[in-house]
């Protein structure tokens, strides 16, 4: 399915089968080396709200919000899905930020991304493992004085996410809090750092 008319962002609910991506969840949240950092926000320093971990070649330095990013080298695991990832899409990856939701509290807020490292196209393939989420889209430019209205997309356990072309130019993401008693979700997003 193609969202939006530009054809930039495209998502497949199955990409994997729901027995292999529950078991890919419960791997992933157990030995992956998460962490909770301190970010800059509007000027202030605020601790993120989700756990994250950086992987990928040596040369994959990334920087956002204020924070550096060297990479760990590939979790066997991480390794494997971005080889079924660049099978499927045609495309390379170097690196890949993995994301925590631990509960409907962890969330990420408005953004592109669209750091100078990711090129001025980036390509973001972001595979979703565990409780559904709510993914909001937006464009970036807005008729003055108007609100742009977003449109929202259910992150299913198993799918892919593909955002290519001038999406991060286009659009803003985020994966917005909910009062909801869910569960944890875990996404990976690959990426091609370029130095």
């Amino acid at each position: 399915m193609r969202i939006f008319d530009c054809g930039s962002i495209e998502y497949l609910p199955d990409f994997l089968e729901p027995a292999e991506a529950g078991e890919c969840l419960a791997r992933l949240w157990r030995e992956l080396a998460w962490a909770q950092r301190e970010i800059t926000l509007f000027g202030r320093r605020v601790m993120q709200p989700r756990l994250t971990a950086w992987y990928g070649e040596p040369e994959a330095h990334y920087s956002y919000s204020g924070l550096a990013h060297e990479p760990m080298p590939w979790h066997p695991l991480l390794y494997q899905l971005k080889g079924r990832v660049e099978a499927h899409t045609g495309l390379s990856f170097n690196s890949v930020l993995a994301n925590a939701y631990r509960d409907g509290r962890d969330s990420m807020g408005w953004h592109s991304d669209d750091e100078k490292e990711l090129g001025p196209r980036p390509v973001i393939a972001s595979l979703s493992f565990g409780a559904e989420r709510r993914f909001l889209l937006r464009k970036r430019i807005r008729a003055r004085g108007k609100r742009s209205d977003s449109t929202a997309l259910i992150l299913e356990p198993g799918s892919l996410l593909l955002m290519k072309g001038d999406s991060q130019q286009q659009f803003q993401h985020a994966v917005p809090r909910t009062r909801r008693d869910i569960g944890l979700r875990i996404n990976l997003t690959y990426r091609l750092v370029s130095a």
